[in-house]
């Protein structure tokens, strides 16, 4: 990570704590690792960010619906879906230091030293080697690896480390009310299951026929022992999935268009399409036959912030063999002979986006430090480029003085334009100081009522980025800022 970039990522942790989006978990007790909470703006952004996937999913298509699961579920369903055996990360630990590491992410992070060292050839081979030792689960050869790169715990400086090992992710817990009779139940640490457990009931109550998707936003847990990079890796953490039933043996088409219509709703945000990139996974999941991890250039390098998988038929199928429950689809389409295609278990496309990490992409992405200097007038001001339909607050209202009766014209205004948007009052501090504010929270316009606002029921309106102003009538707010945030410039 250069310099610059360390430097960026330090500045937008610290601007979120400044500026009420994002604080360390139960802080006035030390905070808890790896645990965040989301402030007042950074709820709002959050909430815009769901809002956003939801309507583009949901509401844009016909055929796509949503539900919204239990965090619990029956003990079963983590056993067929593979997470009781299988839910495991290879794990090696520093002698020195006691810190416990992600083997894999050891050597990624060795990968990406070599290419931004310009040693191409060196990090190609690593990358080959460690895909091998991660398909063929060789964890002597993973740790052969670290000890072959002289890869150094980033806490201690050593590389005197322990075998690597398999440690499992899921949070377990007890439900009942006697101990002894408590049933071992776990916290989701995925939303997916959810879905497929409810694939049924939606399929028939809802009428739906093949192709269909069912989409959830819900939170998962999983005991990540590296906490780090922020909001990037927690253990409590919310996703953005669908879950999308097809015909066995189309797909591959499928995978193909939700792979570049997942892409096209990132770039519809005014992201620069050069920050992204397709990963395609060289170690298949068991149950895929196809996955690619859409990936943002974030301040320390390329990280998955989606993926999309080609699931097969595996989970439908697991949960039909361990429940008992059928769990076919009944095709009424006619074959090439004419006759219905029957009966058969729906192969299934995954989108599955990381909130938290969409989250922090949209922060680094919008930040940026702005310097107004002008001849030996120094100035300048940190802004939050956000999209407008993104944006926490849509406009704030400053009366010029607290006098005059500026400050209930103000907040007259503001009762118009409240029922629609979400919209601030401030009066404290000079002018100036409060346009700094909002542009630090990404408030797309600042409306200020002055004396002629009084006379010609007009105010001054200033935008955010180009930081221009215009004298408006206050009829003419509401649209002018309902055209600014509306979904349809995204959507």
């Amino acid at each position: 990570m250069s310099k610059n970039n360390d430097e960026l990522f330090k500045n937008v942790i610290s601007h979120a704590k400044e500026y009420g989006f994002v604080f360390q978990s139960s802080e006035i007790y030390d905070g808890l690792s790896a645990v965040y909470d989301y402030g007042q703006n950074g709820a709002e952004l959050k909430n815009n960010i769901k809002a956003y996937w939801w309507k583009s999913m949901v509401q844009m298509h016909e055929n796509i619906v949503g539900i919204d699961a239990a965090i619990f579920m029956h003990p079963t369903t983590w056993k067929a879906s593979g997470h009781v055996d299988g839910f495991s990360d290879p794990m090696i630990d520093n002698k020195d230091s006691k810190k416990r590491y992600r083997a894999d992410q050891l050597l990624e992070d060795k990968i990406a030293r070599y290419e931004k060292d310009g040693k191409t050839d060196k990090a190609a081979k690593l990358q080959t080697a460690m895909d091998e030792a991660l398909k063929g689960e060789n964890l002597t050869a993973l740790r052969d690896l670290i000890v072959e790169h002289e890869i150094a715990c980033p806490v201690s400086g050593t590389k005197n480390w322990t075998d690597v090992r398999q440690f499992n992710l899921m949070f377990s817990t007890q439900m009942g009310a006697v101990a002894d009779d408590a049933d071992l139940v776990y916290l989701r640490p995925e939303t997916a299951q959810g879905i497929f457990v409810n694939y049924l009931n939606v399929q028939k109550t809802g009428r739906m026929k093949i192709p269909f998707g069912i989409a959830q936003i819900g939170k998962a847990f999983r005991n990540e022992v590296i906490a780090r990079q922020f909001i990037m890796r927690m253990r409590e953490f919310e996703q953005m999935e669908m879950q999308f039933f097809v015909r066995p043996g189309t797909e591959m088409e499928w995978y193909a268009y939700w792979k570049e219509a997942r892409l096209k709703w990132h770039k519809a945000l005014g992201t620069d399409s050069k920050k992204y990139r397709f990963h395609d996974h060289t170690k298949l999941a068991h149950y895929a036959n196809a996955a690619v991890d859409i990936e943002f250039e974030f301040p320390f390098g390329f990280k998955e912030v989606e993926g999309i998988h080609s699931r097969t038929d595996f989970d439908l199928s697991q949960h039909q063999k361990f429940s008992g429950k059928k769990l076919q689809y009944f095709d009424n389409d006619l074959n090439e002979d004419g006759k219905p295609v029957g009966n058969y278990i729906p192969y299934v496309i995954e989108t599955s986006i990381g909130l938290d990490r969409m989250f922090l992409l949209t922060m680094i992405n919008a930040y940026e430090e702005e310097d107004l200097s002008e001849g030996d007038k120094t100035d300048s001001r940190v802004v939050l480029k956000l999209h407008p339909c993104l944006a926490p607050v849509k406009a704030a209202i400053f009366p010029l003085t607290k006098k005059d009766g500026l400050p209930e014209k103000a907040k007259e205004i503001m009762d118009s334009l409240k029922l629609d948007h979400n919209v601030i009052y401030e009066e404290k501090d000079a002018i100036g100081k409060r346009y700094r504010r909002q542009d630090a929270i990404g408030t797309p316009f600042c409306i200020t009522v002055d004396h002629q606002t009084l006379e010609d029921n007009t105010v001054t309106i200033r935008h955010r980025d180009t930081m221009q102003q215009e004298r408006v009538a206050v009829d003419k707010l509401d649209q002018m800022i309902a055209s600014l945030v509306s979904w349809r410039n995204l959507l």
